[in-house]
């Protein structure tokens, strides 16, 4: 017999245990760190990503849920792009818009003193055109006139009015009203090109 073991056998009973309690200790500590420990990280490492899963799937299917939802207020802004199309002429209708605008003042019973196009303002997908207008008449002829040109199916805004030149005779009043007319237009894909092509240096 190995005489290691021969003087393990020879010792008290206590120390047998306390041995016995030792090695069993350190093989704890060995299963502990060499096998149990890594395992429970893997399995904390594997629970942390099947939890951002479950989120995920759950996030999908509140998403598949929602997909009628968003289909419809897909269409409805689709529906509210192709109305503010209409409302914003492109160039071709440009003209016939400012003559639009030219026979509802004289409609309205006023005299053009003034109706002068001012060079387009190109925005990043449309372009501004402002007109400078000048008109005489009584008030109530520039009241009917500012509300027809609200009600055209194009965007108008009417700016910058002032009052001048205001008489009365026979029992009528006359001014003389002076505004900038604007309206917008969508720009082509061209111009867009062009304008973010660099100027020549």
């Amino acid at each position: 017999m190995d005489p290691q073991i021969e003087k393990i056998l020879k010792l008290p009973t206590r120390q047998k245990v306390a041995l016995l309690v030792l090695i069993l200790i350190l093989e704890g500590a060995l299963f502990f760190y060499l096998f149990y420990k890594p395992r429970m990280e893997e399995l904390s490492q594997l629970k942390g990503k099947l939890e951002d899963l479950d989120k995920q799937i759950q996030k999908n299917r509140e998403i598949a849920n929602n997909l009628p939802r968003y289909k419809r207020e897909f269409d409805q802004l689709k529906k509210d792009l192709d109305s503010a199309l209409t409302e914003l002429p492109n160039s071709k209708e440009i003209p016939s818009l400012l003559t639009s605008i030219s026979s509802l003042g004289k409609g309205a019973g006023l005299d053009f003193l003034l109706f002068k196009p001012r060079p387009e303002e190109p925005k990043e997908f449309y372009a501004a055109v402002p007109v400078d207008i000048s008109v005489s008449g009584n008030f109530y002829s520039v009241a009917d006139f500012f509300v027809a040109v609200s009600n055209l199916p194009r965007i108008v805004n009417i700016n910058n009015v002032n009052f001048s030149d205001i008489k009365s005779s026979g029992g009528k009043t006359t001014l003389k009203v002076t505004c900038l007319a604007t309206t917008f237009r969508f720009l082509d894909k061209k111009e867009t090109k062009d304008e973010k092509k660099p100027a020549p240096k």
